[in-house]
């Protein structure tokens, strides 16, 4: 027997491509914990992703998402809000506002796409 032979692994059969696609419950939820977050800072986002975060992985990683981003948010606009008294904050405070809103939009589209979005600029807090 040829030596190679007894040492080649088995080919391995092709793996069935069983595509998930989320639901529009899920969806929904994923678009509501962006939006709510733009609205109210990390409060939406925590209420949804403790109450949802057991019922869909999808939920569960876009309420981090936004949790995690949102209290980013927070943490920049008390940097910056102190910074105003530099005048640095007059500029970095409306950026930051800007950069929420840009990206909790584009967030919101990705989830009701079905994409797991992740935040390009986010302190990992929650996990």
């Amino acid at each position: 027997m040829d030596e190679q032979t007894v040492n080649t692994p088995p080919p391995e059969e092709e793996p069935t491509a069983s595509v998930w696609e989320p639901t529009s419950d899920e969806k929904t939820m994923g678009i509501l914990v962006h939006i709510g977050g733009i609205v109210t800072g990390f409060i939406v986002p925590l209420i949804i992703w403790l109450i949802k975060k057991d019922e869909s992985d999808f939920i569960d990683h876009h309420g981090i998402e936004a949790l995690n981003f949102q209290i980013t948010v927070v943490l920049a606009s008390i940097v910056s809000a102190v910074l105003t008294y530099a005048l640095i904050g007059c500029i970095l405070l409306p950026i930051v506002w800007v950069g929420d809103i840009v990206f909790g939009v584009l967030a919101a589209v990705a989830a009701n796409k079905g994409e797991w979005y992740k935040y390009p600029i986010s302190i990992r807090m929650v996990s």
